[in-house]
């Protein structure tokens, strides 16, 4: 419930953009799904420290030199093999 309260700000902010500025902006999106879909999603799953972290790093490597393609937010947190 806390982490729905905290993280509710800045998915709203991303809906912001999604709704009154990316439709006036040419689609430039090297990813799949959106930067900002992404965003959301890593928000409500992993919440506002660690999925904050996860989008602020895909919008940074969404740039000519960066990546592109399908990249879905990991589905889990822990990337180490037992």
């Amino acid at each position: 419930m806390i982490s729905k309260i905290l993280i509710f700000p800045f998915v709203l902010l991303v809906r912001f953009y999604q709704a009154a500025i990316s439709p006036f902006t040419p689609a430039a999106c090297r990813y799949e799904p959106t930067c900002s879909t992404y965003m959301i999603e890593a928000l409500k799953r992993y919440g506002l420290f660690y999925g904050g972290y996860l989008g602020l790093k895909r919008i940074v490597s969404c740039n000519p030199w960066g990546g592109s393609g399908y990249d879905p937010v990991p589905e889990n947190h822990c990337n180490h093999k037992h």
